[in-house]
């Protein structure tokens, strides 16, 4: 399956690796950050290289919350997939999220993931 790159922000270093083994055994190519900085720097160098961005809407404080980046990344690249996950957070997703994007309330399972960005994907012109 071709489905572009997926840029994964995630701070806890054992959810991260568990989405990216989870998503590439399903075919995906995933980048993998665990700050808002390092996510932003990321959208500013390569942001049409990627078809979706999976984040966590709670990260470190020294950089962009989720919902920041959904925005950024929606402002450089219009069809971006976004999925936000979040543990406490997802009360927030209708006022702070951006529009046709999907939020996980963790923990959620990884077939939940996959059919919410494959949703998302199937839908981008």
């Amino acid at each position: 399956m071709s489905t572009g790159k997926i840029l994964l922000v995630e701070d806890e270093v054992l959810i991260a690796l568990g989405l990216q083994e989870g998503l590439g055994e399903a075919g995906f190519e995933v980048e993998v950050v665990h700050t808002g900085a390092e996510a932003a720097a990321a959208l500013d160098v390569a942001c049409a290289s990627y078809s979706a961005l999976l984040t966590d809407i709670r990260l470190p404080i020294d950089g962009p919350n989720g919902f920041d980046l959904g925005h950024k990344a929606r402002e450089l690249s219009p069809d971006i997939a976004v999925v936000y996950m979040s543990g406490d957070s997802a009360e927030q997703w209708k006022a702070n999220g951006v529009p046709k994007s999907v939020m996980l309330s963790k923990p959620f399972a990884i077939a939940q993931l996959i059919t919410a960005l494959s949703n998302l994907l199937n839908e981008t012109p």
